[in-house]
């Protein structure tokens, strides 16, 4: 009897490590699942969304493993992203943190904001006005922001959030987008800290993976514990979502 309770668990034991280890796995090459933590690509992506982000999508460096501890110099089978993916990278100041941003200028470009309007070399990017997005704030009130459909130089269209032309990050110098780094811009535009900022250019090497589909996504209003509130709190419009 005793023999066979410690087979069970060592069976039970090695049931978990396999388990761990595929996930591990399919982290690693395949896909990873990432929450939004702020609202910095409203409208795109809003806080409290949970997406898989597609790590084979630019091939792998070291930050495609956990706590980035692959030897690994560059990137392993590597495509380049194409402009206007939604990409999660490191944060080239630690590299460590993961932040989600559009990607707006490629190695070689020059990318400029001038009275809130975006220049990508040289040339005005288009921008429509929609209808306006509502947001309900932390005091509760609800605010009316301008919406705008934006149409990269080769036609790929998606949303942004202007509140004005005259906020911080409004009028930037000339920015000339370096070799193996990329230019990333969040889509609250008012309201993202991104290429522009202290994120600076991205290299290369520190891009995770591309944003890909939707598979959760709460409001958070309802409390863990609060199991009656979950299906008032989760926004059934935006389950299995492409990004885009």
């Amino acid at each position: 009897m005793s023999k066979k309770k410690q087979g069970g668990i060592g069976e039970t034991i090695r049931t978990v490590i396999y388990a761990v280890l595929i996930a591990l796995v399919v982290r690693t090459v395949a896909y990873e699942p990432f929450n939004i933590p702020s609202g910095s690509m409203i409208p795109t992506l809003l806080v409290g969304d949970y997406l898989f982000v597609s790590k084979f999508s630019y091939g792998y460096s070291r930050h495609s493993f956990p706590f980035s501890a692959a030897p690994i110099d560059g990137r392993v089978m590597g495509s380049a992203p194409e402009r206007g993916d939604v990409a999660v990278f490191k944060f080239p100041g630690d590299n460590s943190t993961d932040y989600i941003k559009r990607v707006i200028g490629l190695p070689g470009d020059t990318v400029q904001v001038q009275m809130g309007r975006l220049f990508i070399n040289g040339e005005q990017v288009e921008r429509e006005r929609i209808e306006d997005f509502v947001i309900r704030d932390h005091f509760g009130n609800v605010r009316r922001l301008g919406r705008f459909i934006e149409t990269l130089p080769d036609g790929r269209k998606h949303e942004i959030l202007e509140e004005s032309d005259f906020e911080r990050y409004d009028n930037t110098p000339l920015f000339q987008v370096p070799e193996d780094h990329y230019f990333m811009m969040g889509d609250n535009r008012d309201h993202s800290e991104d290429s522009r900022g202290s994120v600076g250019y991205v290299p290369a090497e520190n891009l995770v993976g591309r944003a890909q589909v939707l598979f959760f996504s709460t409001d958070g209003s309802a409390r863990l514990w609060e199991v009656w509130r979950w299906p008032f709190a989760i926004r059934w419009d935006r389950l299995f979502q492409s990004v885009t």
